[in-house]
């Protein structure tokens, strides 16, 4: 008897370790991933340069992050004060945002706006993006939004020499990452010419089910809720990387931009198209610029530890 009480105990305390870790896991934003296979693909040359080679397998926002999702890092993050700009004002004022402010330094409340809690989230510069990205990679709490997938410094930032951490496993795509997942095949190993899997130029339209149709061309005159072009995600299944918002990318293009791919609600559909590429200074934000964001997940560490303790109690159920 005393031995199963001794075991009992044990396998108790497993199990509220293990409800702590889900508790700890459990997050405010949930990013909705698909993965990009083909591992080791060959490049897809463009007159500005080979494109989309990724050596691992990898993951991929589905979306692009919306005004929800960003609210909750800013009301996480610039709660005390807007330390690093993570919210323009343009966000609640300009044409097309999605993101109010209420309160004053101390007390920041952050929501999105009635009706636009889908929209991709807008007037973002690179460094928000970054920004955000850390605070996913950091556990949506933990640590700061300076370190994390990348360590932001005041000479980072001057000589727009930035790059990703090694062991970072949420981050801003680089392009070639961008670029495999909005054109590969990886059944076909090839590329197509336009993000929702065609080779002929993509229609700018209202949302709906109808095939390669985007908001471009200032046709809706907004930005739209995310995936509410159903008929035409990519070949691996994201949506919006054609229209909608330009996306930025860690290209660093020219020595003194970043990188931007997929075209927005007000330009032409040919930006869509895989041999288009733009690039901004960093700092820049618009109604027309936001991002998605890419992993390479870490191993399931609380479960790892979970099975450990559970042979740690066998273990000693054996010289009970």
């Amino acid at each position: 008897m005393l031995k199963f009480v001794r075991l009992s105990r044990l396998l108790l305390g497993v199990g509220a370790l293990f409800l702590f870790l889900l508790a700890e896991s459990a997050s405010a934003v949930t990013i909705d991933w698909v993965t990009v296979g083909g591992a080791g693909n060959a490049c897809d040359t463009q007159s500005q340069g080979c494109f989309g080679a990724v050596a691992q397998s990898y993951r991929i926002s589905r979306t692009e992050v919306t005004n929800a999702q960003y609210a909750e890092f800013l009301n996480a993050k610039a709660v005390s004060n807007n330390a690093n700009a993570l919210y323009s004002t343009r966000m609640g004022s300009g044409f097309a945002g999605g993101i109010t402010r209420s309160g004053s330094p101390g007390s920041y409340t952050y929501s999105a706006i009635a009706g636009r809690e889908n929209k991709p989230v807008n007037y973002v510069s690179f460094y928000d993006s970054l920004r955000f990205s850390n605070w996913l990679n950091n556990g949506q709490g933990s640590g700061d939004t300076e370190t994390g997938a990348y360590t932001i410094t005041y000479l980072g930032i001057q000589n727009n020499s930035i790059t990703r951490n090694p062991g970072a496993n949420i981050f801003l795509p680089s392009e070639d990452e961008w670029y495999k997942a909005a054109y590969y095949d990886a059944v076909t190993t090839s590329y197509f010419d336009y993000p929702a899997g065609s080779n002929t130029q993509t229609t700018c339209a209202v949302p709906g089910a109808t095939a390669n149709t985007a908001n471009c061309d200032w046709v809706v005159g907004d930005v739209t809720d995310v995936a509410s072009y159903t008929g035409s995600a990519s070949p691996n299944g994201t949506f919006d990387q054609g229209g909608n918002v330009w996306e930025w990318n860690e290209a660093i293009i020219s020595g003194s931009e970043r990188g931007l791919r997929g075209e927005s609600w007000l330009s032409n559909p040919i930006s869509l198209a895989a041999s288009y590429r733009d690039d901004r200074f960093p700092s820049v934000e618009g109604s027309s610029m936001g991002f998605r964001v890419a992993s390479i997940p870490e191993p399931g560490t609380g479960l790892l530890l979970m099975m450990g303790m559970l042979g740690l109690a066998i273990r000693q159920r054996r010289h009970v």
